[in-house]
């Protein structure tokens, strides 16, 4: 529900704002730019759909692979004990347990492209458990938040772009961006730990996130004791590695449970293609109000009225310019990276901006995207209280990424 208003509101704001830029600053040409804006929007949804039917392709073949070999059962055995208790609805050591472990790491990772196909293959799973087909399920709501508050360990495409834009060292928002989606991801859980009044206190739970700081810490050590141009090096190294030892993973225990790796693949595979098609409607829905609303110069209002409102305070506004950046992450994520290459290029990849502008780029995901992709790949209209959490965790990221940012740069 809280989506069909939002959804709605785009619109309804960007011809507010259209009509007035219309009639008060004659600007003739907002509403072509408007309905072009529509155009080139709905050709996008439709590009991406088309640029996800490969990769989804590939990865729900090799699942199948991992569920025929039993490499996705081991999984689900290992996290058992911990996702039985944020995900209460789902049978325990169920496969599904398996697809949303991996599509975490694969996040982790900063591997965009694997973790969709992972994700769409989990929600599949879980909407076969879900009793009322139409309205998302606990367990979906409690998968979605966590994957949109982004828990990024290596952000690669970050430090890929800054090196590209000339930084000095590009990996020196590595801890900065790991410890502010660690707090959008922690209170991401929190919020939907409150709805579905589930004990975060419960002794596996802690003792499983106490692990995982544990490991975040070590990696923090870590790399701050390697010489900080290899970071980049090292991360996008052991990802990749990581990922295709998954892959081997998969054919290897396949292979030795005289499994047919190749026929297990293609009815997999198969697959793709059918859930590439079901998003397109949904993503195009999404894409051209986002695109209206920022076309109109909303985006632009709203940032330049925060800015007004922090200078009120007194507050230092050093970290205004990169705002964008941080209200076009929810909506759109090729949106915000356009804008973090703008606020480099504009203030210099080593500027307090240009950082700032990194930091917010990898503090939260592109929620309004994984709500259409996910949800709309099964159908799901009734999102209940999925988007509140998402944005109540993208709020916290993004605050969190102020504070990591003043803290190590400015």
């Amino acid at each position: 529900m809280v989506l069909n208003y939002l959804w709605a509101a785009f619109f309804l704001i960007a011809f507010a704002i259209a009509l007035f830029q219309l009639i008060v600053f004659r600007d003739v040409e907002i509403f072509q730019k408007l309905v072009t804006s529509t155009f080139d929007n709905a050709k996008l949804g439709f590009e991406i759909s088309l640029g996800l039917t490969g990769v989804m392709t590939l990865w729900l073949g090799l699942m199948k692979v991992g569920e025929r070999g039993g490499i996705i059962a081991i999984f689900a055995r290992l996290v058992g004990p911990f996702f039985n208790r944020l995900f209460p609805e789902i049978p325990k050591n169920h496969p599904v347990f398996g697809s949303i472990l991996m599509n975490f790491s694969a996040n982790m990772l900063g591997l965009d492209n694997a973790a969709t196909p992972l994700g769409l293959k989990a929600m599949k799973e879980m909407q076969e458990l879900n009793p009322i087909k139409e309205r998302a399920s606990n367990a979906q709501i409690m998968f979605l938040v966590l994957n949109t508050s982004g828990l990024t360990i290596i952000p690669i495409s970050i430090m890929v772009f800054r090196a590209q834009m000339g930084a000095a060292d590009p990996s020196d928002i590595f801890i900065p961006i790991l410890l502010a989606t660690f707090f959008s991801t922690t209170v991401g859980l929190i919020a939907v730990a409150l709805y579905q009044r589930i004990n975060l206190f419960n002794p596996v739970i802690l003792a499983y996130i106490g692990t995982l700081l544990l490991l975040i810490a070590g990696l923090i050590y870590y790399f701050s004791t390697i010489p900080q141009e290899q970071v980049s090096v090292i991360s996008q190294v052991a990802s990749n590695v990581i990922l295709f030892s998954i892959i081997i993973s998969f054919v290897g225990l396949a292979l030795i449970r005289k499994v047919n790796v190749y026929e297990a693949f293609i009815e997999g595979a198969k697959e793709g293609f059918s859930v590439a098609i079901t998003i397109i409607p949904y993503l195009i829905a999404i894409l051209v109000a986002i695109g209206v609303f920022r076309t109109s110069g909303a985006l632009d209002m709203i940032v330049d009225g925060m800015g007004y409102l922090i200078a009120l305070t007194g507050m230092n506004t050093d970290f205004v310019p990169a705002l964008p950046v941080a209200f076009m992450k929810p909506l759109s994520g090729s949106g915000a990276r356009g804008l973090m290459v703008e606020a480099m290029t504009t203030y210099g990849a080593d500027s307090f901006v240009g950082r700032m502008a990194s930091v917010f780029q990898g503090s939260t995901e592109t929620t309004f995207y994984i709500l259409a992709v996910y949800f709309g790949s099964v159908g799901i209209k009734r999102t209940r209280y999925a988007l509140t959490c998402g944005l109540i965790a993208d709020l916290a990221g993004i605050i969190a990424a102020i504070f990591m940012a003043y803290l190590f740069f400015h």
